[in-house]
Protein backbone atom coordinates (compact mmCIF):
# COMPACT_ATOMS: atom_id res chain seq x y z
CA UNK A 1 0.00 0.00 0.00
CA UNK A 2 1.30 3.46 -0.90
CA UNK A 3 0.37 6.77 0.66
CA UNK A 4 1.09 9.92 -1.33
CA UNK A 5 1.15 13.03 0.83
CA UNK A 6 3.41 15.29 2.85
CA UNK A 7 5.56 14.31 5.83
CA UNK A 8 4.24 17.38 7.65
CA UNK A 9 0.55 16.58 6.99
CA UNK A 10 -1.20 15.52 10.22
CA UNK A 11 -3.92 13.64 8.34
CA UNK A 12 -1.31 11.72 6.32
CA UNK A 13 0.48 10.76 9.54
CA UNK A 14 -2.80 9.68 11.13
CA UNK A 15 -3.69 7.51 8.12
CA UNK A 16 -0.25 5.93 8.07
CA UNK A 17 -0.34 5.09 11.79
CA UNK A 18 -3.85 3.64 11.57
CA UNK A 19 -3.01 1.50 8.55
CA UNK A 20 0.21 0.22 10.13
CA UNK A 21 -1.65 -0.51 13.39
CA UNK A 22 -4.17 -2.43 11.28
CA UNK A 23 -1.38 -4.68 10.05
CA UNK A 24 -0.98 -3.11 6.60
CA UNK A 25 2.40 -2.79 4.96
CA UNK A 26 2.62 0.91 4.15
CA UNK A 27 5.08 2.88 2.06
CA UNK A 28 4.95 6.67 2.22
CA UNK A 29 5.94 9.10 -0.51
CA UNK A 30 6.30 12.80 0.21
CA UNK A 31 5.17 14.47 -3.02
CA UNK A 32 7.26 17.53 -2.24
CA UNK A 33 10.50 15.59 -1.90
CA UNK A 34 9.66 13.12 -4.67
CA UNK A 35 7.14 14.77 -7.03
CA UNK A 36 4.68 12.70 -9.01
CA UNK A 37 5.59 11.96 -12.60
CA UNK A 38 3.29 13.28 -15.31
CA UNK A 39 1.96 9.74 -15.85
CA UNK A 40 1.25 9.24 -12.13
CA UNK A 41 -0.43 12.62 -11.89
CA UNK A 42 -2.50 11.93 -15.01
CA UNK A 43 -3.76 8.68 -13.45
CA UNK A 44 -4.79 10.49 -10.25
CA UNK A 45 -6.52 13.26 -12.18
CA UNK A 46 -8.38 10.67 -14.26
CA UNK A 47 -9.57 9.08 -11.01
CA UNK A 48 -10.34 12.18 -8.93
CA UNK A 49 -10.54 15.12 -11.33
CA UNK A 50 -10.55 18.57 -9.74
CA UNK A 51 -11.07 17.03 -6.29
CA UNK A 52 -7.32 16.34 -6.35
CA UNK A 53 -6.69 20.04 -5.69
CA UNK A 54 -7.36 21.36 -2.18
CA UNK A 55 -8.88 24.76 -2.94
CA UNK A 56 -9.28 25.57 0.77
CA UNK A 57 -5.54 25.48 1.47
CA UNK A 58 -3.35 28.52 2.02
CA UNK A 59 -1.06 27.17 -0.68
CA UNK A 60 -3.89 27.25 -3.22
CA UNK A 61 -4.85 30.77 -2.19
CA UNK A 62 -1.22 31.74 -2.74
CA UNK A 63 -1.22 30.63 -6.39
CA UNK A 64 -1.19 33.37 -8.98
CA UNK A 65 -4.35 34.04 -10.99
CA UNK A 66 -3.04 32.21 -14.04
CA UNK A 67 -2.39 29.03 -12.04
CA UNK A 68 -5.72 29.25 -10.22
CA UNK A 69 -7.41 29.19 -13.63
CA UNK A 70 -5.16 26.42 -14.98
CA UNK A 71 -5.87 22.70 -15.03
CA UNK A 72 -5.39 20.68 -11.83
CA UNK A 73 -2.30 19.03 -13.32
CA UNK A 74 -0.54 22.38 -13.81
CA UNK A 75 -1.46 23.49 -10.30
CA UNK A 76 -0.04 20.36 -8.68
CA UNK A 77 3.09 20.31 -10.83
CA UNK A 78 3.77 23.95 -9.92
CA UNK A 79 2.93 23.57 -6.21
CA UNK A 80 2.71 19.94 -4.98
CA UNK A 81 1.35 21.12 -1.62
CA UNK A 82 -2.02 21.99 -3.22
CA UNK A 83 -2.72 18.29 -3.79
CA UNK A 84 -5.54 17.02 -1.59
CA UNK A 85 -4.17 14.34 0.67
CA UNK A 86 -3.62 11.66 1.45
CA UNK A 87 -3.97 9.71 -1.75
CA UNK A 88 -3.79 6.02 -0.94
CA UNK A 89 -3.11 3.26 -3.45
CA UNK A 90 -4.17 -0.21 -2.35
CA UNK A 91 -3.21 -2.52 -5.20
CA UNK A 92 -5.35 -1.32 -8.11
CA UNK A 93 -7.69 0.93 -6.08
CA UNK A 94 -7.15 4.61 -5.32
CA UNK A 95 -8.60 6.52 -2.37
CA UNK A 96 -8.60 10.25 -1.66
CA UNK A 97 -8.63 11.54 1.90
CA UNK A 98 -9.00 9.79 5.22
CA UNK A 99 -12.68 9.95 5.99
CA UNK A 100 -14.82 7.22 7.53
CA UNK A 101 -15.58 5.60 4.16
CA UNK A 102 -11.88 5.29 3.27
CA UNK A 103 -11.03 4.01 6.74
CA UNK A 104 -13.70 1.31 6.58
CA UNK A 105 -12.62 0.24 3.08
CA UNK A 106 -8.95 -0.05 4.03
CA UNK A 107 -9.14 -1.30 7.61
CA UNK A 108 -11.94 -3.85 7.24
CA UNK A 109 -10.84 -7.45 7.28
Amino acid sequence: MMIYGLNTCAICQKARKALEAGGKEVRFRDVRAEPLSEAELAELITEFGDRLVDRKSNDYRGLNTWLKNAEAEAQILAQPKVMARPVIRDRDRLYLGWDETVQKALLAG
